[in-house]
C-alpha cells in the first residue's frame, strides 16, 4: 500500500493541473454528519488520523506543506497518527489554537485559488469561508472532488436494508411528525423543506438501519417535504417490503438518491425551500432553482424532545445496559489478576455483552478502553498497535454505550484495579463532586447547558486543574449518540435546556502519559416546581450503574454529596437487581454498599 505523501504528490499534480494553490478537506460527508460512511472518509485515508470515528480533523494542503486541524480531544492522538504521514497536527482550540481560516488567508497570495469539495462543505461553512478569501482577493473553487481523482480504491455507498422502527417504541407517527415539521417550516415563511441531516431523516421516517454509520442506525438519504409532496431519496438496494409498504402508507414517494440535484435544480421559483446551512452542503446549494430560506433549527428541537412513550422506553434501555456493565465488570474483577486482559480484548468482550440482547443493534459509538496512560487520551481506541495488558495497580477508563431499539444509552466509569493512589483518589473526587453539583442543579426556564457547565468544573479549577472537553452533549432515542441542539459546555449556545432534553453529564481531568479520569450519566431535564419567580427544571439521571466505591476521598465530600451518591446507589441496585443472578445480585450489593466517612 502506497503511503500518505505518495497520495500527497498525486493529489498535489491534480492541483496544479486544476488550478488549486490550497485543497481544504473536511472529514464529513454531503450530510455533516458526525460520523460519515467510509465512501466519505477520505480524509481518515489521506492523513492517517482517525478521530474516533468522527469528522474531527480538517486538512490543509499545499505544494510544499500540509497540515491537520483537530481539537484538544485528539492533541495525543494526532500527534502519534500524523508521524512520517507528510501532515503536521495544528491545534483548533486551547491556549495554542490556530485558527484555520485565518492560517489558508495568510499564507496565500491573492490571486490564488482555494479548492473544496462542496458537497462535504455545509453553506456555512463554505460561505464564511469565501468571504474572507474574497476579502483578501483570494478566490475559491467549490468544485474541486479531491477523492474522485486520487482514491481509486474508495470504498462504495453503504448499501445495508432498511427497517422500520416500531411506533409504539417511538411513540408517534410518521404523519404527526411530518405535520410539526411543516408547522415548523411555515413559521420561517417557507413552504417546502430538505431535510439533509440523517439523523433527522431516521426520526422523521421512523425507519432505521444498521451499519451505513458505523454505532448509529441512520442511513444515507435526503428527505423533501411540502404540503403536496414528500420524496425520500434514497438507494433502490436498501429498500424492503416491510419498509416500502410502511412509506406507502404515509405518501412517501422513492427515488433513487444520487437524483437529488436535479429534483432541487428542477424546484419551481416560486418554491420557499427551508435548508438549515449548518447541515446541508454547499454543493446542494449551487443546484437550487427554487428560492432558498435558511433555517430550520427548529425541527432539530423537535428531536431533541423526547416524549413520555421515548423515556419510558428509555428508561428499559438503560436497565439492559446495566445489567450488560455489570457481567462486564464482574469479568473484568475475576480474570484481571490473571495477566491476560488487554484493552482490545476488554473492547470485544464488552461489545458481546451488550450484543448478547437482541434489542441491542450495536454499540453508539467506539468503546474508549484506556489502562492508566490511554485514559488520558480522550477520545482513546485501542488497536492492535497501541493495546496493553492491564496489569499492576492502576486506573481503566471505560466510556461506552449501546444502540437499542428502546433508546441509546452512553456511559463512563473509572475504576480502580489493584490500589489507588492518594493522589488517584483525591482527583476522582473533584471530578464526582463536579458531576454531582451539575445532576443536583435547580434552574429557572430559560437557562442553557453554557450557564450551568460552571458547576461541573468549579471544584477542579479551584486548585487549578482544568479539562477542555464539553461537559454534556445531547443525546439522542435510537439514532445519534450526539445530538442537538443542546449541550453543557463553555463555548455559548443559546439554546435553553427544556423538559424531555437528554444530555450527558461527564467531567474528567487528564494527565498526559499518565492516567484519566472521567464519569458520565445521562439526564434528562425536567419540571421541578413553580414559584412566583416562574418555572424550573431539575435532571433526573437515566444511566444505572455504580461508581467506584473505592476511589471516594470522604474527606474532601459535603454531607449531601455522600447522600447524593446512596441515593443513586439505591436505585440503581433496586432497579437491576430482579434482572440479575443471585451471584450477580451480590455482587452488585456490595458495589452499591452506603458510602459514610
Amino acid at each position: 500500500m502506497k503511503k500518505n505523501f505518495d497520495y500527497l504528490t498525486e493529489l498535489r499534480k491534480v492541483m496544479k493541473d486544476k488550478g488549486i494553490d490550497a485543497c481544504i478537506i473536511t472529514g464529513t460527508d454531503p450530510h455533516q454528519s458526525e460520523i460519515p460512511a467510509h465512501h466519505w472518509r477520505g480524509r481518515e485515508w489521506l492523513t492517517g488520523f482517525e478521530s474516533g470515528n468522527g469528522t474531527n480533523g480538517t486538512a490543509v494542503i499545499l505544494q510544499d506543506e500540509a497540515y491537520c486541524w483537530t481539537d484538544s480531544r485528539y492533541f495525543i492522538q494526532a500527534e502519534e497518527q500524523l508521524k512520517d504521514t507528510g501532515f503536521k497536527m495544528m491545534k483548533e482550540d486551547g491556549p495554542e489554537a490556530v485558527n484555520l481560516i485565518d492560517w489558508v488567508t495568510e499564507h496565500l497570495n491573492a490571486g490564488q485559488t482555494v479548492g473544496i469539495d462542496g458537497m462535504t462543505f455545509s453553506i456555512s461553512l463554505a460561505q464564511r469561508l469565501e468571504q474572507e478569501l474574497n476579502d483578501n482577493g483570494i478566490k475559491l473553487d467549490d468544485n474541486f472532488p479531491q477523492f474522485d481523482y486520487i482514491y481509486k480504491e474508495r470504498p462504495s455507498r453503504p448499501m445495508n436494508k432498511l427497517f422500520v422502527h416500531d411506533e409504539e417504541i417511538a411513540g408517534e407517527s410518521v404523519d404527526s411528525k411530518v405535520s410539526r415539521v411543516l408547522a415548523e417550516v411555515k413559521s420561517e415563511l417557507a413552504n417546502a423543506v430538505m431535510l439533509s441531516a440523517l439523523d433527522d431523516i431516521a426520526w422523521v421516517t421512523n425507519v432505521r438501519t444498521a451499519n451505513d454509520i458505523s454505532f448509529s442506525p441512520v442511513f444515507v438519504s435526503y428527505l423533501y417535504l411540502s404540503d403536496s409532496q414528500r420524496v425520500l431519496f434514497v438507494d433502490p438496494e436498501k429498500m424492503t417490503a416491510e419498509v416500502a409498504a410502511h412509506l406507502k402508507k404515509y405518501n412517501i414517494e422513492i427515488r433513487p438518491y444520487m437524483s437529488v440535484l436535479d429534483f432541487v435544480a428542477e424546484l419551481p421559483k416560486e418554491t420557499r425551500l427551508l435548508m438549515d446551512p449548518a447541515k446541508t452542503s454547499r454543493g446542494m446549494y449551487d443546484k437550487l432553482g427554487c428560492t432558498p430560506v435558511f433555517g430550520g433549527s427548529g425541527i432539530a428541537k423537535l428531536k431533541s424532545l423526547k416524549n413520555a412513550t421515548q423515556l419510558k422506553n428509555w428508561e428499559t434501555a438503560m436497565e439492559k445496559d446495566g445489567v450488560a456493565l455489570t457481567r462486564f465488570f464482574m469479568m473484568v474483577e475475576k480474570e484481571y489478576p490473571t495477566g491476560k486482559l488487554t484493552e482490545v480484548e476488554l473492547g470485544k468482550r464488552l461489545r458481546a455483552f451488550r450484543l448478547a440482547d437482541p434489542s441491542c443493534v450495536d454499540e453508539s459509538f467506539a468503546p474508549i478502553l484506556g489502562w492508566n496512560a490511554h485514559g488520558a487520551i480522550v477520545h482513546y481506541e485501542a488497536t492492535e498497535e497501541t493495546d496493553v495488558t492491564i496489569e499492576g495497580n492502576g486506573l481503566l477508563l471505560v466510556d461506552s454505550g449501546g444502540q437499542y431499539t428502546y433508546g441509546t444509552t452512553d456511559i463512563t466509569r473509572t475504576v480502580a484495579l489493584g490500589e489507588p493512589t492518594a493522589e488517584e483518589k483525591h482527583d476522582f473526587t473533584l471530578v464526582m463532586k463536579g458531576h454531582i453539583a451539575l445532576a443536583k442543579a435547580v434552574f429557572p426556564e430559560g437557562t442553557t447547558g453554557h450557564q450551568l457547565d460552571v458547576l461541573a468544573r468549579q471544584f477542579l479549577w479551584a486548585e487549578g486543574k482544568a479539562y477542555y472537553h464539553g461537559t454534556g452533549h445531547g443525546v439522542g432515542f435510537f439514532i445519534n449518540c450526539h445530538e442537538g441542539p443542546q449541550s453543557i459546555r463553555l463555548n455559548a449556545n443559546p439554546t435553553p435546556l427544556e423538559p424531555g432534553m437528554v444530555c450527558s453529564d461527564e467531567p474528567g481531568i487528564y494527565y498526559e502519559g499518565r492516567f484519566g479520569i472521567r464519569c458520565e450519566n445521562l439526564i434528562i431535564t425536567e419540571p421541578a416546581l413553580q414559584t412566583e419567580f416562574g418555572r424550573f427544571f431539575h435532571f433526573k439521571n437515566l444511566t444505572l450503574f455504580p461508581f467506584d466505591l473505592k476511589l471516594f476521598e470522604t474527606a474532601i465530600m459535603t454531607d449531601d454529596e455522600i447522600s447524593w451518591l446512596n441515593n443513586y446507589h439505591e436505585e440503581v441496585r433496586n432497579r437491576l437487581t430482579p434482572l440479575l443472578t443471585p451471584e450477580e445480585q451480590e455482587w452488585l450489593k456490595e458495589k452499591t454498599r452506603p458510602l459514610s466517612r
